[in-house]
């Protein structure tokens, strides 16, 4: 697993341009908080099952360094922040997103028409 760092507004910009290309299924943001134990449950299950390929990059943003950036993501996303939360963004728009325990790799994968 190969996370990306997600912490300025320009590295969103990069993301957003970067889900209209045809070389990825689509553009992961986990949104972590290091204060939560539920989100550092939800890190862990997504360390130990992530199969993706470089076709499906996933980025890291801290929320409790980077919080204003994740409002940011709410806004541009039009989704309810949440922590732990799991967004796939794909042609500028976020078609799926998960918090808490509802983050399921075989939920993506679906969603991805992806085999298990």
């Amino acid at each position: 697993m190969n996370w990306l760092k997600l912490a300025t507004s320009y590295d969103l910009e990069n993301l957003i341009r970067n889900s209209f290309s045809d070389e990825v299924y689509a553009i992961a943001i986990f949104k972590h908080s290091t204060r939560c134990a539920i989100s550092t449950m939800a890190k862990s299950r997504l360390i130990f099952s992530w199969d993706f390929d470089e076709k499906l990059p996933i980025y890291y943003l801290d929320l409790i360094q980077y919080r204003n950036l994740s409002n940011q993501i709410a806004d541009e996303f039009l989704v309810e922040h949440q922590s732990p939360q799991l967004l796939l963004i794909k042609n500028g728009k976020c078609i799926h997103h998960a918090s808490h325990i509802g983050i399921s790799i075989n939920d993506i994968k679906q969603l991805l028409e992806l085999k298990s």
